[in-house]
């Protein structure tokens, strides 16, 4: 299939007069996760990960992905004419280094112009430059191909009140509009779905898991102006977008708009915005490429929203507890495979009050399934989980007053000596991170050592990152705050108070087993003295962490230490919202351990 759909498109490309077609993962928002209608290259080469970029040419189809992908693309591109290009390995060249390679002199390049950033964009013109290829961006001729591509659907949006916020959309947008002063910008163009909603104080349906709403904003000094689809509006909406003075526009006007900019100061951020959009401004503007300044605003979370996520995170932990103690009392005794046993993970999210969905598609992982970081069980892959071994769950909740996400590592029975030894492992660093004090100013890529260093010092790694923000009623992955060994985007902003940020170190085994576990943290001010301002975190999850899966004697006196503070905290925390039995086994799972 994905093969027949690749010489389809390379009809498409011989009429166009193309040599290559560049795929990415995205919208024209450039979001991580996408809608169904967006999925072009999932539909061009069979992959199904949330990152990835392809490149067709007249002899080759190429997918570019990250290492949390390695072993699943490999599984997915299996029988297909598409070749894995596996990001930051020894020999992979680049996407640019490969077209350099293979683009012969004035031929032409193409893609989809709304859906490539312009940061991209012009690292290709840039690298082609001297071969003379020229671009073509008017044409999605994956869509053109693709006959039954779902409808661009959405919903309408709703008001978030000011008793979930903590501040008003109007004290928001002042705010941001004392930024813009500082930059000097007459306006500035938000594309960010993100940093939309939250700046308006609300809130949509638009991405499956994202509670954001498909549109564009443009605010100038004394102009906030809102591109939306009709389908989001009703008379309630258009009255509260009224009172914030917001006006509305339609969601395809934006690139009219720009046009019509001229002599004006545009705040835009290149990696975030589409290469359509960036050429349609006119040549007289001055453009400031930088952060969008409310994605800074929006990870500093409030009094108020950190009351409703240390909340929230008791329903989700409960819901997770009472998981965990299911599998432990039925494993062996009643079927469960990777499907139903996630299914009923959300079957107990749902019993919490204000649950509203899944924050991610859920990673229900069983064995060796469980060493491809980003796994989703389909009908196909799809394990029976047994009396043995480890079974890995990574999800989280979009509840009203915040988002979760939680990774638990379950031992479902007997476990080798070297299972024991990473499962211990992981857990040491994850404490080691959450326990990490440290002096203002620092950065991810200053912090991430707490927790890796457990596992270099024995020659080991894992490749993914260690940790990554987390939104409000927003998408579970947010910048700017992360944890990164390698200075890379997110690891060069200082961590301040009301980031939430999830630690979640991990190991992987190919074909034998992975796990991960994973608490979020919020950023919190510690002591102050004659040294600076001290900061610490606060974890904010609460579920057990599988005493039968440690071997004690690799931790050391505060190590475990750590391991029965959370673990008493946890029962403090949860208990209370469980029935007797469940009570019972959280005393135990919880209990003083010694070395």
């Amino acid at each position: 299939m994905v093969n027949k759909r690749i010489e389809k498109l390379r009809e498409k490309m011989r009429e166009a007069g193309l040599s290559a077609y560049l795929v990415p993962t995205s919208d024209f928002h450039q979001s991580e996760y996408v809608g169904p209608y967006f999925k072009c290259r999932e539909y061009i080469t069979g992959f199904t990960g949330s990152a990835g970029t392809a490149v067709i040419t007249m002899d080759e189809a190429c997918l570019w992905t990250d290492g949390r992908y390695f072993v699943q693309a490999e599984r997915q591109l299996a029988g297909s004419s598409v070749i894995l290009m596996k990001m930051g390995e020894e020999g992979v060249p680049t996407i640019e280094e490969y077209l350099k390679q293979h683009l012969n002199k004035n031929s032409c390049l193409g893609y989809d112009g709304k859906v490539v950033d312009r940061q991209l964009g012009e690292k290709l013109r840039n690298c082609l430059a001297d071969q003379k290829v020229s671009i073509s961006s008017d044409r999605d001729l994956v869509g053109e191909i693709w006959e039954d591509r779902p409808l661009l659907l959405g919903e309408l949006f709703w008001i978030l009140g000011e008793n979930y916020t903590g501040e008003s959309a109007l004290s928001k947008i002042q705010r941001l509009r004392e930024k813009m002063k500082e930059e000097n910008a007459t306006v500035h163009m938000i594309t960010v779905l993100d940093d939309i909603v939250w700046l308006l104080n609300i809130r949509g349906t638009d991405i499956p898991c994202n509670p954001v709403v498909l549109s564009f904003l443009a605010v100038t000094e004394n102009k906030v102006i809102l591109f939306i689809r009709e389908v989001s509006l009703n008379k309630e909406n258009r009255e509260y977008l009224e009172k914030i003075n917001v006006q509305v526009r339609d969601y395809n006007e934006i690139y009219q708009f720009a046009a019509e900019l001229k002599n004006e100061t545009v705040l835009m951020e290149k990696a975030k915005v589409n290469d359509c959009l960036w050429e349609s401004l006119d040549h007289t503007n001055k453009i400031i490429d930088k952060m969008n300044p409310v994605s800074l605003m929006k990870a500093v979370k409030n009094q108020t929203e950190m009351e409703h996520i240390r909340r929230v995170h008791i329903k989700d932990g409960t819901a997770v507890t009472k998981f965990i103690y299911w599998l432990k009392k039925n494993i062996g005794k009643i079927p469960m495979d990777e499907i139903s046993v996630s299914q009923y993970l959300e079957k107990l999210r749902r019993q919490q009050e204000g649950y509203m969905g899944d924050s991610f598609s859920t990673i229900s992982a069983y064995g060796s399934n469980a060493a491809m970081c980003h796994y989703r069980a389909t009908e196909e892959t799809n394990k029976v989980l047994e009396p043995k071994g480890f079974y890995l769950v990574d999800s989280g909740g979009q509840y009203m007053g915040g988002t979760t996400d939680i990774t638990r590592t379950v031992a479902m029975g007997p476990l080798t000596e070297e299972e024991k030894t990473h499962f211990t492992l992981v857990a040491i660093s994850m404490l080691r991170m959450g326990h990490t004090k440290f002096l203002a100013g620092c950065s991810g890529a200053n912090l991430d050592l707490a927790a890796r260093e457990v596992f270099w010092k024995r020659g080991l790694n894992f490749n993914h990152g260690t940790g990554h923000g987390v939104g409000y009623m927003l998408n579970v992955h947010e910048r700017p705050n992360a944890f990164r060994w390698k200075e890379m985007s997110g690891t060069a902003w200082e961590f301040q108070e009301g980031m939430l940020t999830s630690d979640e170190p991990g190991y992987y085994v190919e074909g034998s087993h992975g796990i991960r576990t994973e608490n979020l943290v919020l950023c919190q001010k510690g002591e102050k003295n004659a040294y600076g301002q001290f900061m610490k975190f606060e974890f904010v999850t609460f579920a057990p962490i599988d005493l039968d899966a440690l071997d004690l004697s690799l931790m050391s006196r505060e190590e475990i230490a750590w391991l029965n503070d959370y673990h008493k905290q946890v029962y403090e925390k949860i208990s209370p919202y469980l029935d007797e039995e469940e009570k019972e086994w959280l005393r135990e799972s919880t209990r003083e351990v010694n070395v």
